[in-house]
């Protein structure tokens, strides 16, 4: 029965792998390396409308410039020496889509909608004719563009819908997407620390690099904490530089003034104690919940934000000094009557959180 936690605690970090981890087909050591120093990208558009091809040359041009514009070299001539194959495809009604293969879809953020039978522009690439199914779509507002065009009274609906998909091209920050997937950490810091990069686009790169393993974005992270429009977004992104980010993280949860920046953190802190298993994650978070209790006795004792995102990410690992006080802590918020939904958040969180670590208490 002792090998039972174990066992449940494999099983539980698999599954907070994630969405890239748990999502993309495995790359082989060479695969990854020679993504990682991809430079000259070959494109290939292809568009459809209900009356047939449609020319793609606009399409294209829009995704060749977007492209370039973060620093590769494109090419639209496959007889052309290329390191890695963009394909975009774009229909005036989209076709079915099927499961992907490596398992369903509707959860991930972009992902081909299965449902979805408007314009739309599927977006892949391959490595040396292999396709890594890697897939991103972009739609239009509009369901329909026969009814969108007449509304708009305009006679050729798919040139109407190529229009459109071509503004979501210019929109959609694919190529980060892509610098991201292939594990471009370099070219990702330098956009960012860029002063021309929008802070859209700043955001972008933040959110990707939390989900990279980039050690080497470190320094420009810790730079960017200084930042007061993005310091959230730093801290998020803090957790795909690994251990060494823990002892800063740990300094801004302690220190900070700031509910929303105490609450990144304590959330980071968990999203690392599930990567990387470091028991320095989660002791600063315990001590938290330790020291509110003896005066948690109304809502108004309860800083909702920091308390909650604490409260799950000390379900990230199992600490056996946490189950007390988190015990303590699921009989007192019971006892507020307080109907709120933040309070709601706060039971949900502590009742997960406490079955997390009571694992004994399954297993009886």
């Amino acid at each position: 029965m002792k090998t039972w936690p174990v066992i449940f605690l494999i099983v539980l970090s698999w599954v907070w792998g994630t969405p890239s981890e748990a999502r993309r087909i495995h790359l082989t050591a060479e695969q990854k390396t020679q993504l990682e120093h991809a430079q000259t990208v070959l494109v290939e558009v292809l568009a459809l409308t209900e009356k047939g091809a449609y020319e793609a040359g606009p399409l294209a041009s829009t995704v060749k410039a977007r492209l370039e514009d973060i620093g590769y070299a494109v090419t639209t001539d496959r007889s052309q020496t290329h390191d890695v194959e963009v394909k975009v495809k774009c229909e005036e009604q989209k076709t079915l889509t099927g499961t992907s293969p490596t398992g369903g879809d509707m959860d991930l953020a972009d992902a081909p909608d299965r449902l979805w039978k408007g314009p739309a522009c599927l977006l892949t690439y391959f490595l040396q004719g292999a396709d890594l199914q890697w897939k991103k779509e972009v739609r239009t507002t509009f369901p329909d563009a026969r009814h969108a065009a007449k509304q708009a009274q305009i006679d050729d609906a798919g040139q109407f819908a190529m229009d459109h998909l071509n503004q979501r091209l210019t929109e959609y920050d694919f190529p980060v997407l892509l610098s991201a997937e292939w594990g471009q950490v370099d070219r990702l810091l330098q956009l960012l620390d860029n002063p021309n990069t929008p802070k859209l686009r700043k955001v972008k790169i933040l959110y990707a690099l939390s989900d990279l393993h980039a050690e080497e974005a470190l320094p420009q992270l810790t730079k960017l904490l200084e930042s007061t429009d993005l310091q959230q977004e730093a801290i998020n992104a803090l957790s795909g530089a690994g251990a060494d980010s823990i002892p800063l993280l740990i300094d801004l949860f302690q220190t900070s003034r700031q509910s929303s920046i105490r609450a990144e953190a304590a959330k980071t802190l968990g999203n690392l104690a599930a990567k990387t298993g470091d028991p320095r994650t989660i002791p600063p978070l315990v001590q938290y919940v330790s020291s509110i209790l003896p005066q948690l006795k109304t809502s108004e004792d309860i800083d909702f934000p920091v308390l909650t995102e604490v409260v799950w990410a000390i379900g990230k690992q199992r600490w056996e000094h946490s189950l007390k006080p988190m015990r303590e802590l699921q009989q007192k918020i019971w006892v507020i009557f307080d109907n709120s939904k933040q309070m709601a958040d706060l039971r949900e969180a502590t009742s997960w959180t406490y079955k997390q670590i009571d694992l004994d208490g399954h297993i009886s």
